[in-house]
């Protein structure tokens, strides 16, 4: 009975289980794979800037979406109106002051770039200057002036804004709200000459995040381990070329060697032989016209051998495009075919067009609303009028209508319109036209003239 016994446990040892505890037993199916493969167990701030700020690929899928995102800058509207109604032509007076003002203020850029810096970090943060004789410690009431009350836009980095100071009090309004940030520009902007370091009450920070609180995540964090994937395999790479194309002989002691000969023609004690092949190896490193000496040795090449790395590099790159809902194509910039490229366009500018509708939008409405409370802006049924992100380019629209006319001919002989006029002007992007303008007049011989810069004769003068 004990024979058997201890053959069971032996082979029970003797299965990978038993050999590799943890890694292949059934009875314990839990296994870190971050601590195996490196991954960072919680991401902080700075390590998803770092990483922004270092990898190519990470900045690629932050600024991409931005870029796309902020195509062009946006108008407030004191109302909604249709395309007809729409242009500057068409703007009221407070209108037309707000984007003038606006423009003065590098408002709509420094927007953009705090949502910029909210994807790298878990929030940003716009801070408002305001004309109120106040510090930033202070509440807002009213600030005088209009429009003019507003001096200046500050977006910061979730690293330079933080908050000191909670709201604990249950039966307030704003219980569990930061109740004062500390802006600290150094602590991201290092070069800043004079960095400013202040205390801001809440009421001149607009939190600029996927929920307009500061409980947001990076949107580096989910492809964040592709990220380390990729400067591994990349690292590796250049590593082992680097190693292959500057790397050191391994000398190889002949058994028959005598080290005090080799001492001697060198120059050198014995025990100053290591240091002396170190310095020949050195210059032989140098140059590839440099002579080793090596009596009574061996020298010999380390290779190193790498596999092709882009096929590991490229499952990171998915897995990352993935993870930020950008086409590969778009990401790095390939180009493989012209109906891929289009579909990939079409998804990417309707991704960003539900970004900007679900993210952007409503963090530029909470501005606008904290700009009526302060009485920067009258109160109105402000709208944010944005071009569609979607709308087909204006070759895009040429050929439509093409296609469209095309149609009309192929239906001449049926007496049949398949598309009207005003349909494949509205094709093409066009309002219809207005009755007068409909028909072209035959020109006079004096407008002839006139085209061809001939001067009238006397008898018609």
């Amino acid at each position: 009975m004990n024979n058997v016994v201890s053959i069971m446990n032996y082979a029970a040892r003797r299965t990978l289980g038993g050999m590799f505890p943890g890694f292949f037993s059934s009875g314990n199916t839990k296994h870190d794979h971050y601590k195996d493969f490196g991954y960072p167990e919680a991401l902080t701030f700075a390590q998803v800037y770092r990483m922004y700020c270092r990898n190519g690929i990470a900045a690629a899928g932050v600024d991409k979406t931005i870029r796309k995102t902020w195509q062009d800058n946006p108008f407030l509207l004191e109302k909604e109106r249709d395309g007809s109604q729409k242009g500057t032509d068409q703007e009221t007076t407070i209108e037309r002051d707000i984007r003038q003002r606006f423009d003065d203020l590098r408002l709509w850029a420094r927007l953009a770039e705090a949502d910029r810096m909210s994807m790298v970090g878990a929030y940003a943060g716009v801070i408002l200057r305001f004309a109120d004789d106040k510090a930033f410690n202070q509440p807002v009431d009213r600030v005088p002036g209009g429009l003019d009350g507003i001096v200046e836009i500050i977006p910061a980095w979730e690293g330079q804004l933080t908050v000191s100071e909670w709201d604990t009090n249950e039966t307030s309004d704003t219980y569990g709200q930061p109740k004062m940030f500390h802006f600290n520009e150094s602590a991201v902007d290092t070069a800043r000459k004079q960095p400013r370091n202040i205390v801001i009450h809440p009421d001149r920070v607009i939190v600029w995040s996927k929920d307009g609180s500061v409980n947001g995540s990076s949107a580096l964090e989910p492809g964040y381990n592709s990220l380390v994937d990729m400067e591994k395999v990349r690292g590796a790479g250049g590593e082992g070329f680097w190693k292959n194309a500057k790397a050191a002989p391994v000398l190889e002691i002949d058994k028959d060697a005598k080290i005090g000969e080799m001492a001697k023609s060198m120059g050198v004690k014995p025990e100053e032989i290591a240091d002396k092949m170190n310095d020949q190896v050195a210059d032989w490193n140098a140059g590839f016209d440099q002579l080793l000496m090596v009596m009574g040795m061996q020298a010999k090449a380390l290779n190193v051998t790498l596999p092709s790395p882009e096929h590991f590099y490229s499952i990171a790159l998915q897995d990352f495009a993935a993870s930020m809902n950008i086409p590969v194509k778009v990401l790095v910039g390939m180009q493989t075919g012209e109906r891929a490229s289009q579909e990939d366009a079409s998804e990417w500018a309707q991704t960003n067009m539900s970004r900007r509708a679900n993210q952007t939008v409503p963090n530029v409405m909470s501005l606008v609303n904290r700009l009526e409370r302060v009485g920067i802006l009258p109160e109105k049924d402000w709208h944010l009028d944005w071009t569609d992100l979607t709308e087909a380019s204006i070759v895009e629209k040429i050929d439509r209508a093409n296609k469209m006319a095309d149609v009309n001919v192929k239906l001449k002989d049926s007496g049949e319109w398949g598309f009207t006029p005003e349909e494949i002007r509205g094709a093409a992007g066009y309002e219809p036209l207005k009755d007068a303008d409909k028909y072209r007049d035959d020109a006079t011989d004096d407008e002839n003239d006139a085209a061809l810069g001939k001067k009238p004769t006397t008898e018609e003068e």
